[in-house]
């Protein structure tokens, strides 16, 4: 007997492997795929300027970033308590315009260099309802007045001609991930939720069959048809749970890592594990011993950056001797 429907995953044409440098970019989902990816030494930049749930507002931020210029003091808005910016997200929302100003500044800085840098691209869709305002999609409303907001829903057409523009031009160089994130957006209603994952999964697909550069990877379909179940999700029954994002990683790793890549991980894991281990007694020659063993292993992947770890290791022999 047979009780869930496993998806299936065919492998990258050109797989992610260590030497590769990549740059996350959308819903809260990219960043649980990205943290995964950073926990396990790959060179990862997440969302530089915060979360962005629509196509467009991420198409945006990347025009931003290919051409990147100073935040303009005319762009930013306050409502009495904190300066803002609709291109942001509110984490970089602060007291004063001045320290506003220089936080989306220095994040728009770090995300032109990391698109500069990076080899692949990981672009998350999580909505096509978008709120505008004077005529402009905004990636945050910051809690404002509905009033002063028009909502609408993108079409297919809007969000691959957008994308084709960005893949057929300065990002032509790029490998591309995309995804749709199988966060529900239930605060748009659940009918109209999914309507919206449809235009996006249709946009990711009419895109994957024109740009050879495009990979899909089903993450929406992961959580939707083949763990199928409110267990799956956090209290909110919105959110997938640690559970689930750990499922999608497994199945992310298969799909989408080199075979090497796939060979070190688990040497990887256990640097990483053993340099947040805490000894029963770290004066111990014993676990001096531990730290110049792990050390050793550190010196045969000189692919993998252990930086922090190696660091961590000699302070422990240096302090204890």
């Amino acid at each position: 007997m047979k009780f869930r429907t496993e998806i299936k995953i065919a492998p990258f044409v050109t797989p992610i492997d260590y030497a590769d440098r990549l740059l996350a970019l959308g819903s809260c989902f990219s960043e649980h795929i990205a943290h995964r990816l950073v926990a396990a030494k790959f060179r990862v930049v997440a969302n530089p300027s915060g979360i962005l749930f629509n196509p467009l507002s991420l198409a945006a931020t990347l025009q931003d970033y290919l051409h990147p210029t100073h935040v303009d003091v005319s762009e930013l808005c306050t409502d009495g308590e904190q300066w803002f910016h609709y291109g942001f997200h509110g984490d970089f929302a602060a007291p004063t315009l001045e320290e506003a100003k220089r936080c989306m500044d220095a994040a728009r800085q770090q995300g032109a260099e990391a698109l500069a840098a990076a080899d692949w691209l990981l672009l998350t869709f999580g909505t096509a309802w978008v709120y505008e305002r004077h005529g402009r999609v905004v990636a945050n409303c910051h809690r404002q007045p509905a009033n002063e907001f028009q909502r609408r829903r993108l079409g297919v057409s809007e969000i691959v001609e957008r994308f084709a523009e960005l893949l057929s031009g300065p990002l032509a160089d790029k490998r591309v991930v995309l995804t749709v994130s199988p966060v529900r957006h239930v605060g748009e209603g659940l009918a109209e939720n999914n309507l919206s994952k449809a235009i996006l999964r249709l946009a990711a697909e009419e895109l994957s069959a024109r740009f050879e550069q495009v990979e899909y990877f089903p993450a929406y379909e992961i959580l939707m048809d083949d763990l199928r179940d409110y267990r799956f999700y956090a209290d909110d029954l919105v959110h997938p749970s640690s559970q689930a994002i750990a499922y999608v990683w497994e199945k992310f790793v298969d799909a989408a890592l080199s075979t090497k890549a796939r060979q070190l991980l688990p040497e990887v894991e256990a640097v990483v594990a053993a340099a947040s281990h805490r000894p029963r007694n770290e004066r111990s020659e014993r676990h001096k011993e531990f730290c110049r063993r792990f050390l050793e292993k550190i010196a045969a992947l000189p692919e993998i950056d252990f930086s922090e770890e190696a660091a961590a290791f000699r302070r422990s022999i240096e302090i204890n001797s």
